[in-house]
C-alpha cells in the first residue's frame, strides 16, 4: 500500500487551515487517512505549523512519499534533516547524541530566524500605524483650521473709515 504524507484541506472558503496527515495514496484529498502527523495555517504570518517531528521522520522512514508541499513543510521543520541525520547514525558516522546535537542546533537556529522576521514583522506594522496617525492629525489640523471662524480686527474697519 503506497503511503504519502499530504495535506488535507479544513476550514470554511477563503480561510484554508489543514491537517498534514499520512494516507494511502489512493483515498480521497480530504478522505480517510492513517496518522495526523500536524498542522499547518498559512492565514498567519508567518505561517503557524505543528508537526510530530519524529512521527513524520517515522513514516518518512517506512516509506512513506510526501507531496511537493508537504516537502516543503517537513523541510521547514527540519523532518528531513532528522531523517538524514538518522541515516548517518545507521551508517555509523556519527552517534545518537552527536545527531540530537546537531539537530537541537539547527532548531534553535531557525528559531531565531523565525522570531526575528516576526519581530520585524511587528516593527513594520507599528511604523505604518505611526504613520498613518500622523496623516490623521495632519488633517485634522488642516480642517479645523479652515473651518475655524474668521475673525476681523476691530482697528482695520475703523482705519478704512
Amino acid at each position: 500500500m503506497p503511503v504519502k504524507i499530504r495535506l488535507q484541506r479544513h476550514g470554511k472558503k477563503g480561510k484554508p487551515f489543514y491537517w498534514i496527515v499520512a494516507a494511502d495514496a489512493r483515498s480521497k484529498r480530504d478522505g480517510k487517512y492513517l496518522d495526523k502527523i500536524g498542522t499547518y495555517n498559512p492565514n498567519t504570518n508567518p505561517a503557524t505549523i505543528n508537526l510530530d517531528v519524529d512521527g513524520a521522520v517515522k513514516w518518512l522512514e517506512n516509506g512513506a512519499q510526501p507531496t511537493d508541499t508537504a516537502r516543503a513543510i517537513l523541510g521547514y521543520k527540519g523532518v528531513m534533516l532528522k531523517k538524514h541525520l538518522k541515516g548517518g547514525v545507521k551508517k555509523g558516522a556519527f552517534t545518537e547524541e552527536q545527531m540530537e546535537e546537531k539537530f537541537n542546533a539547527w532548531l534553535t537556529e531557525k528559531e531565531a530566524k523565525i522570531s526575528a522576521k516576526a519581530g520585524g514583522l511587528q516593527k513594520d506594522a507599528d511604523a505604518a500605524a505611526a504613520e498613518a496617525l500622523a496623516a490623521e492629525k495632519a488633517v485634522n489640523e488642516a480642517r479645523i483650521a479652515a473651518n475655524a471662524p474668521v475673525v476681523e480686527s476691530t482697528d482695520a474697519s475703523s482705519e478704512e473709515e
